[in-house]
């Protein structure tokens, strides 16, 4: 019996960007199904950054559409980042409020309700509870980190960017960090679409993988199909290839 094709989360087509005509996404098509986990991977000046942007609207696309959640980003923008969140390990917040209070604000303009009991069900399962009455000025890069996924999943997204979201924990936090985000993801049908530069990671965690260079997709599939195309047994080996000839053959 034939499976029902699950439900796009997102939607990109012919998505371009560009800057003082230098093009950073140039004319770009793919789709994300709700509960997957897509790696963005890519060199540094790849694109990746630049489409992060353009999925959270804080940049306008020079050309193509972006669909979310099935709405045109343009035309229901407010209804859309009610519904979405976005963590990286180099967005700092207001470091003179305790995590708790950071925590807090946030989660008013989010319009949680019952936002204390998210609060601190959050705090136990980032293990940063014992942290909640500390300024934020005092946490470790490690635990800024947690306090950003911990924001960011206040609202329980239903699509989730993450940029970098180990890059400052330590193996062990970091391996729990994969495995939280798996059983997120399949608790709550939770899409990811996140970028790291941690090729381990990338090809534990990522159901398929969206391989960026200069602006165009190279190549996009499971970490497997990737491999397989550039006739690499890692994906450390395919990065460095990439990054060193810019040979996607």
């Amino acid at each position: 019996m034939k499976q029902d094709t699950p439900p796009l989360a997102l939607e990109v087509t012919h998505l371009t960007k560009s800057f003082n005509g230098v093009t950073a996404v140039n004319d770009i098509s793919f789709t994300v199904s709700e509960g997957e986990i897509v790696g963005l991977l890519g060199p540094n000046g790849a694109g990746k950054t630049t489409l992060i942007q353009l999925l959270l609207g804080l940049i306008t696309e020079t050309s193509g559409t972006i669909h979310i959640l099935g709405m045109d980003l343009k035309k229901d923008r407010s209804k859309i980042l009610s519904q979405v969140n976005f963590s990286s390990s180099y967005v700092s917040m207001p470091t003179s409020l305790t995590l708790w209070e950071n925590l807090n604000v946030f989660a008013k303009l989010y319009g949680i309700r019952d936002y204390k009991d998210q609060i601190n069900r959050l705090l136990t399962l980032l293990e940063i509870h014992s942290l909640k009455d500390s300024l934020t000025r005092h946490l470790s890069s490690g635990q800024l980190t947690r306090l950003s996924l911990a924001k960011a999943l206040l609202n329980t997204p239903r699509l989730l960017f993450l940029d970098e979201p180990t890059a400052s924990l330590d193996p062990d936090m970091a391996d729990k960090t994969r495995t939280l985000l798996k059983a997120i993801r399949d608790q709550y049908k939770i899409t990811l679409l996140y970028t790291s530069h941690n090729m381990k990671e990338m090809q534990e965690i990522s159901d398929r993988i969206i391989f960026l260079y200069q602006g165009k997709i190279l190549v996009s599939g499971t970490p497997a199909a990737v491999l397989d195309h550039f006739k690499e047994n890692s994906l450390e080996s395919v990065f460095l290839k990439v990054a060193r000839g810019g040979n996607a053959e």
